[in-house]
């Protein structure tokens, strides 16, 4: 079975472990352990009688929970089949500029979706100076605030071009700060901010750009729903743009793209505060465990992070420590073979309650 580009593929670990795809432990995926929430359940429960009628098409009650939620008019939130059905709508929009920049190591999809309509990239990593014309991130973990730094060759227009970068930054984990990324919306034609897992981080310390999207037409935010509330087998992301935008995107797509039973449950996530407290009194502490857990296994140094995953450097190859894994611990973790600036000694691990993430510290140990 062909090795998995993203994580949560149960089906090759089970394989490879010799064992149900039940009984293996998924640190791979980034996805809450702690969810998906008794009220999402309860909603989707009472639409199953609503599986006879399609969708509404506009789907105006998902757009007026979103608007609530971020206070923002409904035409501006273009609800999607999960954020990758939009970012391939993105994908079309970037192709037709001079050339889309994107910040390395990528997520995947990204080049999948700019592959796709055959856009021109160009590729700029973190903490490489590479020309003599510099772009400053700033990112901030926690309390400490320090400088990321990206550099474009001296010549290089941007006003032609367009930026897509995630925040926070996956696989690093790197929270870039709100007033950092606002000066390329000067700088670019279009500027996308994926934040899948911005729901990640504490509300006095969150960075999403959602609060100004009205102030700019070049600027698009994506959104998840899928991670923080343990949704990924319902897809169900959204964007937020300049209405003009999002009606053009509308003609590309097909009808219906969101399935009644996921309209319902993020209808109940987005006001389902508890489970939102809940989560954010887990996850400080359930991180830095595993953190330093981590940090005193010989051969392995973990980044610091702002979201619900760990990036961690190892010694020795990850894709053969993952094998070990799964043989000896049925446990998954997520190599960074797709991340091609990352290779074979890095491994992304998600964060998970304390008695797995004990399990894990215990079986890298004994690897």
């Amino acid at each position: 079975m062909r090795q998995p580009a993203h994580g949560g593929n149960l089906a090759w670990a089970a394989a490879l472990a010799g064992c149900p795809p039940d009984a293996i432990l998924d640190f791979s995926a980034s996805i809450s352990p702690l969810g998906p929430p008794n009220s999402v359940i309860a909603a989707i429960l009472s639409q199953i009688g609503n599986l006879k009628h399609y969708p509404d098409p506009n789907y105006s009650e998902l757009r007026l929970a979103l608007s609530h939620f971020h206070q923002l008019p409904p035409e501006w939130i273009l609800p999607g089949n999960g954020s990758a059905e939009l970012l391939t709508l993105i994908g079309r929009e970037l192709a037709q500029l001079a050339a889309t920049i994107l910040i390395t190591p990528a997520f995947g999809d990204y080049y999948r979706t700019l592959a796709a309509y055959n856009a021109n990239v160009l590729e700029y990593p973190l903490s490489l100076v590479i020309g003599h014309w510099s772009l400053v991130l700033s990112f901030a973990v926690g309390a400490a605030s320090r400088r990321e730094v990206l550099v474009i060759d001296k010549g290089q227009r941007t006003k032609d071009k367009g930026l897509l970068l995630n925040n926070p930054h996956n696989p690093t984990g790197k929270l870039f700060s709100r007033e950092s990324i606002l000066p390329y919306l000067e700088q670019f034609a279009l500027v996308v901010v994926d934040e899948a897992f911005m729901d990640f981080v504490l509300p006095n310390e969150e960075q999403s750009l959602i609060p100004v999207v009205q102030e700019y037409r070049n600027l698009v935010v994506l959104r998840s729903l899928t991670k923080f509330y343990s949704l990924p087998g319902l897809r169900l992301g959204y964007a937020i743009a300049h209405p003009d935008c999002l009606a053009k995107w509308q003609l590309w797509r097909d009808p219906w793209p969101v399935n009644t039973l996921a309209a319902a449950a993020a209808i109940a996530a987005l006001q389902d505060t508890e489970f939102q407290q809940q989560t954010w009194a887990w996850l400080p502490p359930a991180r830095n465990q595993l953190f330093q857990g981590l940090n005193e296994i010989p051969g392995l140094q973990p980044q610091a992070s702002a979201a619900n995953f760990l990036l961690v450097e190892s010694q020795e190859s990850t894709s053969h420590l993952q094998q070990q894994l799964l043989k000896y611990h049925q446990i998954l973790i997520r190599d960074c073979l797709s991340f091609k600036e990352l290779g074979d000694r890095f491994f992304r691990v998600a964060v998970r309650e304390e008695s797995d993430n004990q399990r894990l510290l215990t079986a890298l140990k004994e690897s």
